[in-house]
C-alpha cells in the first residue's frame, strides 16, 4: 500500500456538498470529495499499486487545470487506470455541482 498526497490552488469555486462515487474492488476505486477550507484543494490517495506517484500527479495536474474548487479529495484505489480515475473525478464533480 502506498499513500500519496498533493495540494493545488483553488481560488474561484466554493464547494458546499459532499460526494462519494465508485467502489473499491479489483481494478476499481472510490472517490470521496468534500468542501475544503481556504483556497486550496488537497488530494489524499491510498493505493494498492506502489510506484505510480508520477502517473497520479499527471492525472491530478490535468484535473485541476480544469477544476478550480476548494475540495478535499480522498481516493481509495485498487488498481484503477488513469482513465477510470478521471471518470470517477468527473462523476464526483457532477454530484457536488447538483
Amino acid at each position: 500500500m502506498e499513500r500519496i498526497e498533493f495540494d493545488y490552488p483553488a481560488a474561484r469555486r466554493r464547494i458546499t456538498k459532499k460526494a462519494h462515487v465508485g467502489v473499491v474492488g479489483s481494478g476499481d476505486m472510490e472517490v470521496l470529495m468534500e468542501p475544503a477550507k481556504g483556497e486550496r484543494a488537497h488530494v489524499s490517495i491510498t493505493t494498492s499499486v506502489d510506484g505510480f506517484q508520477d502517473s497520479w500527479k499527471a492525472v491530478f495536474d490535468r484535473f485541476f487545470s480544469k477544476f478550480d474548487g476548494a475540495v478535499r479529495v480522498q481516493i481509495n484505489d485498487a488498481g484503477a487506470t488513469p482513465g477510470s480515475v478521471l471518470l470517477r473525478l468527473e462523476q464526483a464533480v457532477e454530484v457536488i455541482s447538483q
